[in-house]
């Protein structure tokens, strides 16, 4: 009987705790698009991007809000042995549900060249749903853009 009446108090404990805790839902979405191979030109001389290279973009919060956002490249095989991206610069930006872009976070550019350029962005609290992006600029040409859907 004491052992019925301890599990009796631990399970109306745990459905108090459960129904006075407001509980809210976190979310993590990860998601990576291949860069396309491509060629540009840095100081007269041309720069290729092999395959090899993938961009990624995390971003993990709750609803509207952001709690953590990255983007960046990593490469592999032979893309690992260029010289990377010159000039380079990743932008997040964030559009509502009919694909209106209303709010750009622009990174700034860096001038040298990077094999695995990478940007944090800061906590966004987003005023609609819609979906979040970032876009990788080499040169001050958009080479890739990932993107995630937030909604309810």
């Amino acid at each position: 009987m004491h052992r019925f009446s301890r599990l009796a108090t631990t399970l109306a404990t745990a459905v108090t705790l459960a129904f006075a805790s407001p509980v809210s839902a976190h979310a993590t979405a990860i998601g990576s698009t291949s860069v396309r191979t491509f060629e540009y030109s840095v100081g007269g001389m041309t720069m290729k991007v092999p395959t090899g290279c993938m961009f990624t973009h995390i971003i993990r919060g709750s609803g509207r809000e952001i709690t953590y956002q990255n983007a960046g490249v990593d490469c592999a095989f032979v893309a690992a042995l260029s010289s990377g991206f010159c000039n380079w610069r990743i932008d997040f930006s964030y559009a509502d549900t009919n694909n209106r872009t209303y709010r750009t976070s622009r990174g700034r550019t860096h001038n040298e060249c990077k094999i695995d350029p990478m940007r944090n962005n800061a906590p966004q609290r987003l005023p609609r749903y819609g979906k979040a992006c970032a876009q990788l600029y080499v040169n001050g040409v958009r080479r890739v853009s990932q993107c995630h859907h937030i909604t309810k």
